[in-house]
C-alpha cells in the first residue's frame, strides 16, 4: 500500500499545468485521465481504492459468493461448455475474482472445473500491469491487504490480460463491477438553452472551469437521447462507457455481458432538478466535489447513462435481459438464504457479521442502488 504522496500531487499538477498552458484548455476527460490513470502518477495506479471508498465486493465474501450463482447459472444456461471464459475487466486487487472462485469451487465443482478466468487491471500484478482504459504500461502497485487475494488467485491458475481480446472470442461472460463509472468523462452545462462544454483551464496556478464550444461527438450523445440536460444545469458525459460496452460485445462470441455499476437511465440522470449533476470525489472515506482538490491522490466519479450503455450494446448485436437494482438483484439470486440457517454459539459473531454485510450490500440508499444490466448473444431468455 503506497501512502499519500504530496510531492507526486505537485508532479502531477504542475505536468497537466503544463500541458494547458501550452495548448489551451482541455476537455475534462483528458484531465481525468491524468490525474487517474497517468502511467506513473495517476490515482488507480499509485493508491489502494478501499482506503477512499467502499464496494461491494470489499464489504463480505458473500458478494463474490452470489456472482458465483450467477455464473454458475450462465454456465448451465450455455449447456454447461467444457471451457466456459470468464473475464472481468477492472479486477481492481483481484479480490471479486478470489471470492467467485472459492465459492464455486466449494459450491459448483463442475462449474469451476469449467471456468477460466481472466481478470485485467492495471493495479492487479506485482510484476507491473496495463492501464484499463488504455493498455498503456503501468508501475507495480504493492498489493499490501490485499496479498491473501492474490495468494487465492494464483491458487486458483487466474490469468491475467491486458486488455479484452480484439476478436470475438470469449463464450462465457465478460464481468464488470464499478468500471464504467471510473472511466474519463466530460462535463457540460446548459445555459439559455444551449450545449457548453466545461473545459479545464489555469488561473493563478489553480484549476478552473472554462466553458468551450462542445465537441461533436457531446453533441451526437445528446441527440441520439432526444434530450439535453436542466437550464443552468451542469452534468457528466461517459463516452467511454458506450465505447467500452462495444468492445466487450465484439469480443463476446456467444454468452453475457454482466455489468454493475452506479447509474440511471437518461432522463433520471439528466433531469432538471440534477443542477449538479453527479460528480462526486472519494478520499479516506470522505465524498466531495472538486474535482481539481488533491490531484492524483483522491477518485472521481460520475454516475453512469445506462440508457447509453444499454443501446451500445444492442447496437452491437446483445440482447438486453435484464436492468434493475443490486438490491432486487442480489435477492433474486437468493442472498436472504444464507441468514436461513440458525448459528451454531460458537459462530454468532460471524453470522452477526455476514448479516451486517448483506443489510450493507442490499441498502437502497447505499451499494443496494448499483444498477444491474445484464446482456446476451445466442443466449436462453433466462439465465436462472
Amino acid at each position: 500500500m503506497i501512502l499519500r504522496d504530496d510531492a507526486g500531487e505537485a508532479v502531477l499538477h504542475d505536468l497537466i499545468a503544463a500541458r494547458i498552458r501550452t495548448i489551451g484548455p482541455i476537455p475534462f476527460s483528458e484531465f481525468m485521465r491524468l490525474a487517474l490513470y497517468h502511467p506513473q502518477r495517476g490515482y488507480y495506479v499509485r493508491h489502494d481504492p478501499t482506503l477512499d471508498y467502499q464496494s461491494s465486493p470489499n464489504v463480505h465474501p458473500v458478494f463474490g459468493a452470489m456472482i458465483a450463482r450467477q455464473l454458475a447459472a450462465f454456465w448451465r444456461a450455455l449447456d454447461r461448455p467444457e471451457r466456459f471464459d470468464v473475464f472481468e475487466a477492472g479486477a481492481g486487487s483481484g479480490r471479486l475474482a478470489a471470492d467467485v472462485l472459492q465459492a464455486l469451487r466449494a459450491t459448483e465443482p463442475q462449474a469451476y472445473a469449467a471456468t477460466r478466468y481472466v481478470v485485467q487491471d492495471a493495479t492487479y500484478s506485482t510484476a507491473g500491469g496495463s492501464n484499463p482504459v488504455r493498455g498503456e504500461p503501468v508501475e507495480p502497485r504493492d498489493p499490501g491487504d490485499d496479498a491473501a487475494s492474490f495468494d487465492k488467485l494464483r491458487t486458483n491458475g487466474t490469468e491475467t490480460a491486458a486488455d479484452l481480446p480484439s476478436e470475438p472470442s470469449i463464450e462465457g461472460v465478460i464481468l464488470s463491477n464499478e468500471l464504467l463509472d471510473a472511466l474519463p468523462f466530460d462535463r457540460v452545462r446548459v445555459r439559455d438553452g444551449r450545449l457548453h462544454e466545461l473545459r479545464v483551464g489555469i488561473d493563478d496556478g489553480r484549476f478552473v472551469d472554462v466553458e468551450a464550444e462542445p465537441r461533436p461527438e457531446l453533441i451526437e450523445h445528446f441527440e441520439a437521447l432526444g434530450l439535453l440536460p436542466g437550464e443552468g444545469c451542469e452534468a457528466e458525459v461517459i463516452l467511454e462507457a458506450s465505447t467500452w460496452t462495444q468492445r466487450a460485445a465484439r469480443a463476446l462470441r456467444r454468452g453475457y455481458l454482466l455489468t454493475l455499476d452506479y447509474g440511471y437511465e437518461a432522463p433520471d440522470l439528466y433531469a432538471p432538478w440534477r443542477k449538479r449533476g453527479t460528480l462526486l470525489t472519494f478520499y479516506r472515506h470522505t465524498s466531495g466535489d472538486d474535482p481539481y482538490a488533491r490531484v492524483g491522490n483522491q477518485d472521481i466519479t460520475a454516475s453512469v447513462d445506462f440508457t447509453a450503455v444499454r443501446r451500445a450494446g444492442e447496437a452491437a448485436g446483445l440482447r438486453t435481459l435484464r436492468f434493475d437494482t443490486q438490491t432486487e438483484y442480489l435477492a433474486s439470486l437468493g442472498i436472504g438464504e444464507v441468514l436461513a440457517q440458525r448459528p451454531a454459539a460458537n459462530q454468532l459473531e460471524a453470522y452477526y457479521a455476514l448479516r451486517r454485510s448483506v443489510l450493507e450490500l442490499t441498502d437502497p440508499t447505499g451499494l443496494g442502488r448499483i444498477r444491474v444490466l445484464i446482456q446476451g448473444r445466442d443466449v436462453p431468455d433466462s439465465p436462472r
